[in-house]
């Protein structure tokens, strides 16, 4: 089974691409549960909860293509760095990962080869199809309350030093009466993540979405969302290219 889950673009020229690293929880027979409670699986920290049927969503309304990440963040985090220590998480939200503690040089090396470069490899390989015209659109969810703290935010725009997509958006969300965060809960300058790596350093507009999870915790609510938010996506998308 591939790295990757491709969403084929229904209408090929359209120039979006969609992207969901932490889409699935699942992880390759071999690996097991890394040790860890299966019930873990169910929770945030094995996957973006939502996003990949956000994802799906946006992508069928757009006509666009998508790449999913295939297997959980726990295996290896697809939006860090290869150099990044965070790679294969070892301690994530308070419980230890037994199947990562003693993840080695080789070991990394093999998850790298077999579940990270192919999904970039992807990656690039469907920015290359749609050529200089593309954008990028990341798709991530975040908890609701984190460390005790109730989090306010409904959408989180998360970006770097690109804001030919991140500012449109912004101020298309807040016309569409969404809460949203100016790198808020987290910052969008992440050296080397997915973005970066495919945004930043080919030119390219991109943005990384940001969505609470309890707005998008069945598909049917997933859905509905995606619907609202790409009524502000698309006039955001058409505010950039007027200002190309």
């Amino acid at each position: 089974m591939t790295a990757f889950e491709r969403l084929a673009p229904r209408d090929p020229s359209c120039p979006l691409l969609f992207l969901c690293d932490h889409a699935a929880a699942a992880l390759p027979e071999d690996y097991g549960t890394l040790g860890l409670d299966p019930a873990l699986f169910r929770t945030h920290i094995a996957y973006d909860i939502g996003a990949a049927w956000v994802t799906r969503a946006l992508a069928g309304r757009f006509g666009a293509g998508a790449i999913l990440g295939r297997w959980s963040r726990l295996l290896i985090d697809l939006n860090r760095g290869e150099d990044d220590p965070t790679l294969v998480m070892k301690l994530s939200d308070g419980s230890i990962i037994p199947g990562n503690r003693d993840a080695g040089p080789e070991e990394v090396a093999r998850r790298l080869r077999d579940y990270y470069r192919p999904y970039h490899a992807a990656v690039t390989a469907e920015l290359d199809r749609i050529g200089p015209r593309a954008a990028i659109v990341s798709i991530h969810s975040f908890t609701p309350v984190w460390r005790g703290r109730a989090r306010p935010w409904e959408v989180g725009v998360l970006w770097d030093t690109d804001r030919r997509l991140a500012g449109p958006l912004m101020a298309r969300l807040s016309q569409h009466a969404f809460l949203y965060g100016d790198n808020e809960p987290y910052s969008g300058a992440l050296e080397n993540d997915c973005l970066n790596r495919h945004g930043t350093r080919r030119g390219l507009p991109h943005v990384l979405i940001e969505i609470r999870q309890d707005l998008i915790a069945t598909e049917t609510m997933a859905e509905d969302f995606a619907r609202r938010l790409s009524f502000a996506l698309a006039a955001a998308l058409g505010d950039m290219e007027r200002l190309r």
